[in-house]
């Protein structure tokens, strides 16, 4: 899907998002775009890469992908959380980040690319270029005017 026709998709719920939790539009739709491919790949309709913790009690879909251990890229198949919609998962996504005190530092900040240093610092992704990749996402579409929420619903 082009870029355009994905940041259309994400954006209503990515701001409904922003407002009522308070994590930007921007990382919301750069974290689905840089995880997903722009929505190329979301195999259970999960745009984040979130992972099925035993806790998660829902439907899974088991993905090949890779992690950083050590500095070394390794491959892994593992569970994932699976979807009913895009909405769902940005919705999801919002609790599973609310819920997870290691990612309360994140809530501090304000802007999309503070947002993305605090959730790799929090050990959102195991790529050391984590937060790098998400703000060239985030100024490569200028996603920073999602995050003007005056005058939105």
């Amino acid at each position: 899907m082009p870029p355009s026709a994905f940041i259309n998709l994400l954006l209503p719920a990515a701001q409904r998002v922003h407002r009522e939790h308070g994590i930007p539009a921007s990382v919301t739709i750069a974290q689905g775009a840089l995880e997903s491919g722009w929505g190329a790949r979301a195999p259970g309709n999960n745009l984040f890469g979130i992972k099925a913790d035993p806790a998660w009690k829902g439907k899974t879909v088991d993905i090949r992908t890779h992690e950083y251990v050590a500095g070394r890229r390794v491959d892994i198949v593992a569970k994932f959380r699976a979807y009913a919609s895009i909405d769902d998962c940005i919705a999801d996504r919002a609790r599973f980040l609310k819920a997870n005190p290691r990612y309360a530092p994140c809530f501090r900040e304000v802007t999309g690319e503070a947002w993305a240093r605090a959730l790799q610092k929090a050990g959102y992704a195991t790529d050391p270029k984590y937060a790098e990749s998400l703000i060239a996402v985030m100024r490569g579409r200028n996603m920073s005017q999602y995050d003007n929420l005056k005058g939105k619903p």
